[in-house]
């Protein structure tokens, strides 16, 4: 989930090319501020991704707006996008924005802000979100579905233990979620498509009018069936010629290449990366020169397309995460090494694996995890890209426990994927489609 944070700039200096401006490390990134802030100073920190609320953005005068002239009278963001983005300005680097905490004064009472705070929502007011670009000429699915549930349904299918994708949070607001001793891998974070299939109990909810009638419960069945789903959606029908892109068909290879292999009450997570057909990648392919650096451009050509060495029309699967489900819905996650094991034996990709060690001190890891994102580094699949960024793992808890890095370069490219684009990629576009629907299940994934 998306936020703001509360903190206290330290360790202000000059811009390295830029009389004007100065830079700030927050959160173990490089911001770049204007000379009005101070050392010691209180501000509410935008990591790059969000969008500012527009009653937040206008009451601080940061919407771009002109007088009669044409003359700019307000700040510089886009009215309708209110978007913050990864840049680099003058040769440093800029991964957020930084505002006073006085901003804030609006909504709260801010003496009671303190370091560390998250910010969403104050006093019922929305101050950001996570961005995702919404086109105005986009329609959801074919124009058939609908959020409006039937008033009776005969039949009704849910899978009670099939867990959805977790999101992974930021590692810089995490380090203290480390302790001395703890198994660490870091693993390569690859930009694609969540997905999950798992071998679990399918229970059937039968009803009939006479049933109804007779105020009888629904006749219940329980067996075992293979499921697979996205991030959030429960994939029913992977044929349909619905959505926002294009259908779903190429989910069911996976789907029909694990459902004879699973163990009952395993669950597999993986990522699908490369092309949803012959035209189509499955993450937005974007022009380089807007990361204006030339080596950028020297080292991956002109444009960036996230295939993973796949041809257009091929996509691969890659597990990140396995777990066990037993018969009474205790949920075991499932060690890294042994989800490699497993990989080899179902005969499919695991994400690459970078480096296995133990958890020391924060600035051990920091330089660890740094290595694998400094230098533009390239994706280790196709090594035609730029690598997305890293997961890192802890994994000697019970439960999944994991965070995310990403490589500057390529915070760039999705900004700027973002603010070019009329539509959202697949993972973002079905959050609005569960926006839209209230949470509910797709009507298209359904029938």
């Amino acid at each position: 989930m998306y936020c703001a944070y509360i903190t206290t700039l330290k360790g202000l200096r000059k811009h390295s090319n830029a009389d004007r401006l100065q830079c700030v490390e927050v959160f173990g990134q490089n911001v770049i501020v204007d000379l009005s802030y101070q050392e010691g100073q209180k501000v509410v920190f935008f990591p790059s991704d969000g969008q500012l609320s527009l009653e937040y953005a206008t009451d601080n005068n940061l919407v771009r707006k002109k007088d009669e002239n044409g003359n700019n009278i307000g700040g510089y963001m886009d009215a309708e996008k209110r978007n913050v983005t990864a840049i680099r300005l003058r040769g440093e680097k800029s991964e957020g924005l930084v505002l006073p905490v006085e901003t804030l004064s609006k909504y709260t009472d801010i003496s009671k802000l303190k370091d560390g705070d998250q910010i969403t929502v104050l006093g019922g007011h929305e101050i950001c979100q996570k961005y995702i670009p919404r086109g105005k000429n986009r329609s959801i699915g074919n124009g058939n579905n609908s959020n409006k549930k039937n008033k009776f349904q005969k039949e009704t299918i849910s899978y009670p233990f099939f867990e959805e994708h977790k999101d992974t949070a930021q590692l810089a607001y995490n380090m203290s979620a480390f302790k001395p001793g703890d198994t660490i891998y870091i693993t390569r974070k690859l930009h694609g498509t969540s997905a999950r299939t798992m071998k679990t109990v399918k229970v059937t909810k039968k009803n009939s009018k006479l049933r109804k009638f007779l105020h009888m419960q629904p006749k219940v069945t329980r067996e075992v069936s293979v499921v697979s789903g996205s991030r959030r959606v429960v994939l029913k029908d992977m044929t349909r010629n619905d959505g926002y892109y294009s259908d779903n068909g190429f989910r069911k290879k996976y789907h029909d290449l694990l459902k004879d292999k699973l163990p009952e009450g395993a669950e597999i997570f993986y990522e699908i990366v490369g092309y949803v057909n012959e035209t189509t990648p499955i993450m937005g392919s974007v022009s380089n020169k807007g990361v204006k650096e030339k080596e950028f451009t020297k080292k991956f050509g002109d444009t960036t397309t996230f295939s993973y060495d796949c041809e257009p029309g091929e996509n691969e699967m890659y597990v990140y995460r396995m777990t066990m489900t037993t018969a009474d819905g205790t949920v075991v996650e499932v060690p890294w090494e042994t989800v490699e094991v497993w990989c080899d034996k179902l005969g499919v990709k695991h994400v690459p694996d970078l480096e296995k060690f133990i958890f020391t001190t924060p600035e051990d890891l920091k330089e660890r995890v740094n290595k694998y994102l400094d230098g533009m580094p390239a994706d280790e699949i196709g090594k035609t890209h730029v690598a997305e960024g890293v997961v890192v793992r802890i994994d000697n808890r019970a439960t999944f426990t994991a965070y995310k890095d990403k490589v500057f370069e390529f915070k760039v490219i999705e900004s700027i994927i973002k603010d070019t684009s009329d539509v959202p990629d697949m993972e973002e576009s079905e959050e609005l489609i569960n926006e839209v629907l209230d949470g509910s299940e797709s009507n298209w994934f359904n029938k």
